[in-house]
């Protein structure tokens, strides 16, 4: 069923499908720099984020490369959890710097130190430099918090794209697959995730135009994170499509209790929900959430839709904050 906007959100979505139209227009494909101009371009709806005691620029060193990460300590003198923070933008945009605001909310919500992991981004660094980057963090994040007190409560959380890497982190870190045996995640929180490559969901189609994120751009996506030429011709990349989706991996009852949120508005919506079920069936505990007038993003827009971004961080406090038999 196609999404029903909220009147919030009317008169932007009226402009930016104006602008799209024009683009489109002129013959112009897409390209990394636009397409990052255009998620950067968002900074100036996403408001700006709550003051925080501690702010710290830091990174972890590998081999090859560094990944920077910045870390948000809402209260020093406590002994926190922590939170890892993954962004979304197609795997192709965002940053720690987009989301500083976001980053910022979620560590009061959460009461947690949050760390935001700057992973690399394609066409640059193709599927699986930036998931290889979550996994390092993931793996050795206490080593960027020495001077600081915390538990061993862990959470990770994303939104978008950032929803596929929390997804793809848990399926690869379940102890019959896992090569680190020192991560335990102990939940995770999904704001209108990507989980599967193979955009067969029907929402794809029903609110795939119109509603800011659009199917040939989704697609365009995928296919400069996978690099292959044609998502849906060519038998190769469909095959790495699958094998990559999340969705169409194998769960298990040591998944990770989990938030979905997902918004009714966005062509992700159903493949949000069929992951929030998949997690159900296994026995996972599962709560989901729908936001029906909201659009893929909207927690960037939260100058137009500052009730439904307040109501998410809510949601997000209330689900870390609660014992896993509490629900």
């Amino acid at each position: 069923m196609r999404g029903i906007i909220s009147p919030k959100l009317a008169s932007f979505l009226e402009q930016a499908n104006t602008a799209i139209a024009a683009v489109k227009a002129t013959g112009q494909g897409f390209s990394a720099e636009l397409v990052r101009q255009g998620l950067d371009n968002l900074s100036a709806l996403i408001g700006t984020g709550p003051n925080m005691t501690t702010v710290k620029d830091d990174f972890l060193a590998t081999p090859s490369h560094n990944i920077p990460v910045r870390i948000y300590n809402p209260a020093p003198n406590d002994v926190l959890p922590v939170l890892l923070h993954f962004h979304g933008g197609g795997h192709m945009c965002g940053s720690a710097d987009l989301y500083d605001p976001i980053s910022r909310k979620l560590a009061l919500a959460a009461h947690a130190i949050v760390i935001c992991a700057d992973y690399r981004l394609a066409p640059e660094y193709p599927y699986p430099a930036g998931l290889d980057d979550c996994q390092q963090v993931l793996e050795r994040y206490r080593s960027l918090l020495t001077e600081m007190k915390h538990s061993d409560e862990l959470y990770i959380a994303g939104d978008s794209a950032g929803g596929a890497i929390c997804t793809s982190l848990v399926m690869n870190n379940l102890p019959n697959n896992k090569t680190c045996d020192s991560v335990k995640i102990d939940k995770q929180i999904l704001v209108y995730p990507s989980v599967d490559y193979t955009m067969v969901s029907a929402s794809i189609d029903e609110n795939g135009q119109g509603f800011l994120l659009e199917k040939d751009k989704i697609k365009w996506y995928f296919e400069q994170y996978f690099q292959v030429d044609s998502l849906d011709q060519s038998e190769v990349a469909k095959a790495k499509a699958v094998k990559a989706s999340p969705l169409l991996g194998k769960f298990s009852a040591d998944m990770p209790t989990t938030l979905v949120i997902t918004a009714g508005c966005d062509p992700l919506r159903d493949e949000g929900i069929a992951y929030a079920k998949s997690l159900e069936e296994v026995g996972v505990d599962v709560e989901h959430y729908s936001f029906d007038g909201m659009t893929h993003a909207y927690m960037l827009l939260n100058d137009l839709v500052s009730e439904e971004c307040q109501q998410t961080y809510q949601l997000i406090g209330q689900f870390v904050k609660a014992g896993i038999n509490d629900k």
